[in-house]
């Protein structure tokens, strides 16, 4: 049976070489399933891979999009099947990789069908938001959709603001649109998980942090401040940064929030990976046990 391998883990964990490694065996492709590298605009703040590396192997969904495109969970999940599908013309495995956990998730089961919002109202609430903070987000939830401010994720202002357009928008809770029933895919599916000892992932963080600003990430930042205000830039490694540039905070403090920021991101992505137990776990050093893992199947 046709088989789509899924590499995922945090930032920083090593996904990138176990994914090589195991698409160089097969002799097949790369999906990725990270919702930043298929941003042409942006290279060094979201650790796309090398040129040697993409030269190593034939990836897809990197650099494929601009920072002016609304690049969405169903988006990924249209392109994604679409490619997997012509891939496995001449292949029988493919390669998926990322931390993007609702893009895998989106691939893996697909989304609920929640209705389209009118861009005004999504503005607005941006808008808002930008303006008045979390806590204005907590308590608009809180009157106009106590279920998701019961259940959602209350730390989150991507996902708050996505559930308050969807309730102005529709007059009822996103958690509404939710049917909980995962789509069965045509092909087999497995998934491996990377990970590291926490203390080890935050020093790698920290290391490619300082690499990244080593290779020129405030330049690549500065070039973008005039897109800054676009949805694809609000985003670690990037608001910081712009911060700076706006003279809100020392370039030293921006850097250090930039860790701190990715390692709190790398503990999301580690909470939602977890909750998935189809997942096999492995230390990213373990590259014949994965490959052995791999071909088992």
């Amino acid at each position: 049976m046709k088989t789509v391998i899924i590499i995922a883990g945090p930032t920083a964990v090593g996904k990138t070489a176990i994914a090589i490694d195991l698409a160089l065996y097969f002799q097949t492709a790369i999906i990725s399933a990270d919702s930043r590298q298929c941003f042409k605009e942006l290279s060094i703040g979201v650790a796309r891979p090398s040129e040697e590396e993409l030269q190593q192997v034939l990836h897809y969904f990197i650099a494929s999009h601009s920072i002016h495109e609304e690049v969405t969970a169903a988006g990924f999940e249209t392109y994604a099947l679409q490619k997997v599908n012509e891939l496995f013309a001449d292949h029988d495995v493919v390669v998926m990789a990322g931390g993007t956990g609702l893009y895998i998730k989106a691939f893996c089961e697909g989304l609920d069908a929640v209705p389209d919002v009118p861009a005004d109202i999504r503005t607005g609430i941006i808008r808002a938001y930008e303006t008045h903070g979390l806590q204005w987000l907590q308590q608009q939830l809180q009157e106009k959709d106590p279920v998701f401010y019961g259940k959602g994720e209350m730390k989150n202002p991507q996902r708050m603001m996505r559930a308050l357009e969807v309730v102005e928008a529709t007059g009822h809770s996103i958690f509404d649109f939710r049917k909980g029933e995962a789509t069965i895919r045509g092909f087999n599916i497995v998934k491996i998980g990377l990970e590291l000892p926490r203390e080890e992932l935050y020093q790698r963080i920290n290391a490619r942090v300082d690499d990244m600003m080593q290779n020129g990430l405030l330049e690549e930042v500065r070039s973008l401040l005039p897109y800054q205000h676009l949805n694809a830039l609000q985003t670690v490694g990037y608001a910081e940064l712009f911060d700076y540039l706006d003279h809100h905070v020392t370039l030293e403090r921006a850097i250090e929030l930039i860790k701190q920021h990715t390692r709190r991101y790398a503990k999301r992505q580690m909470t939602w990976f977890k909750k998935d137990k189809d997942f096999h776990w492995f230390n990213p050093r373990q590259f014949e046990e994965i490959r052995a893992f791999a071909t088992s199947l």
